[in-house]
C-alpha cells in the first residue's frame, strides 16, 4: 500500500520557477497566460508544473497579498453520480459532520470518467481546500500526481481494493462479490446469469463481478451467460438487461445484479411475467437500497453502510491523524428473492 503524510512540501509558483529556471513571474505569466513569453519558455514551465504536480493557487489569484499556502475552510467532494441514490447518502453523512466543524463542501461529478475526473479535482485544487474526499482508489497518473502534491489530507471512499494515497474509508468490493457468489451457491443455485451496467466506467462494479466469478469458479462453476447493458445503471436498464439474459438462456436459475436499481428491474420483470421469485429465478443485487427492501419480497442483497462511510470520512479529513484505512464491512441480507 502506498503511504501519504499530510504535512508534505506544498508545490508552489516558486518551485516550478526553480524546476524551470526562469523566475517567478515568468511562470505566473506563463501559467495565466497573459504578457509575452517564448513557445520554449511555456513548455519549459508547462513541464515544470506537470511533473511537480502543480495546479495554479485561484484564491492567490484574487485575493490580494493572498500566500500560495493551504488554510481554506472549502472541502472538495468528487462523486461519479448525482442519479444513484448511493451518493447522495453518503453526502448526507458528510453534511453534518463539515457543519459542526466549520467547512464548507463543493461538489463535483466524475460521471465514471476518470478524465473527467482528473480535470474537477484540479479545478478544486486550484483553490486551496482543506482537503479532498473523493470516489474510489482508480485514476490517471496526473491526478494522482496532483493529489501527493497537494499536501493537504485526502480521503478516497467506498472501495479498499488497491494502491491508496492517504486515508481510505470503504470495504472491499470483491470480497462483496465473492460473498454474494457464496450466498447463491450456498442455496443450491448452479444456473447462474449476470446482469450490470457498464463495469469499464464502474470500476467497482467490475471489482465485484471479478470477486463473483473468482468464487464460482472456485468451486468449480461458473456464470454461464451474462448480460451487459450499455447504458447507466437504472432500474429500467435491469429490466432490459435481464430480459435479453432470460430470453438467450431460460434455464437460468439465479441472476446476480450488479446492483440493486438493476436487480428491481429484474423483479418488475417477473411481476409482468408471472415469474415466481425464486422459484423460477433468484435475484441477487448490491447496496441495500431502502425501495429494494420494500418490495413485496425483499432483494437478497449485499447492504453497505453508507451514512457511516461518509461519517468517518468527513471526520477522518476535519481531525487530521495518520494516513490509514478504515474498513467499514458489509451486510448480507438474505432477504427473500434468493
Amino acid at each position: 500500500m502506498e503511504g501519504h503524510s499530510p504535512r508534505v512540501h506544498v508545490v508552489t509558483l516558486a518551485d516550478v520557477a526553480r524546476e524551470a529556471g526562469v523566475g517567478d513571474s515568468t511562470v505566473s505569466r506563463v501559467l495565466r497566460n497573459h504578457g509575452s513569453f517564448s513557445k520554449k519558455t511555456r513548455d519549459r514551465v508547462s513541464e515544470a508544473a506537470s511533473r511537480l504536480g502543480y495546479v495554479p493557487n485561484r484564491l492567490a489569484g484574487t485575493l490580494a497579498g493572498s500566500p500560495d499556502s493551504v488554510g481554506s475552510r472549502l472541502v472538495g467532494i468528487v462523486i461519479p453520480s448525482l442519479t444513484n441514490v448511493v451518493f447522495p447518502d453518503l453526502l448526507r453523512g458528510m453534511s453534518g459532520v463539515f457543519d459542526s466543524a466549520g467547512f464548507q463542501s463543493v461538489i463535483g461529478v466524475s460521471d465514471y470518467d476518470a478524465v473527467r475526473e482528473e480535470a474537477v479535482i484540479s479545478a478544486l485544487l486550484s483553490w486551496r481546500p482543506a482537503g479532498l474526499i473523493i470516489t474510489g482508489l482508480e485514476h490517471t497518473a496526473a491526478t494522482r500526481t496532483r493529489l501527493k502534491a497537494s499536501g493537504i489530507r485526502i480521503v478516497e471512499m467506498v472501495d479498499t481494493d488497491g494502491p491508496w494515497i492517504d486515508i481510505v474509508v470503504g470495504f472491499s468490493s470483491r470480497e462483496a462479490g465473492s460473498a454474494s457468489a457464496r450466498h447463491l451457491l450456498s442455496r443450491g443455485y448452479r444456473r447462474i446469469g449476470y446482469v450490470g451496467h457498464d463495469i469499464s466506467r464502474d470500476v467497482r462494479a467490475a471489482k465485484r463481478l471479478a470477486g463473483f466469478v473468482a468464487t464460482l469458479e472456485e468451486t468449480g462453476h461458473s456464470v454461464v451467460d451474462r448480460e451487459i447493458v450499455s447504458n447507466a445503471s437504472s432500474v429500467a436498464a435491469g429490466r432490459a438487461g435481464f430480459d435479453a439474459l432470460m430470453a438467450r438462456s431460460p434455464k437460468i436459475d439465479a441472476v446476480y445484479f450488479s446492483n440493486d436499481d438493476m436487480a428491481i428491474g429484474g423483479y418488475y420483470h417477473c411481476l409482468s411475467r408471472g415469474w415466481a421469485v425464486p422459484r423460477r429465478v433468484a435475484l441477487f443485487g448490491f447496496n441495500g437500497l431502502d425501495m429494494a427492501m420494500s418490495l413485496p419480497q425483499p432483494m437478497s442483497t449485499i447492504a453497505t453502510p453508507r451514512l457511516k462511510m461518509g461519517q468517518i470520512a468527513a471526520e477522518k479529513l476535519s481531525a487530521g491523524g495518520p494516513s490509514e484505512t478504515i474498513d467499514v464491512g458489509f451486510d448480507l441480507i438474505e432477504g427473500a428473492t434468493a
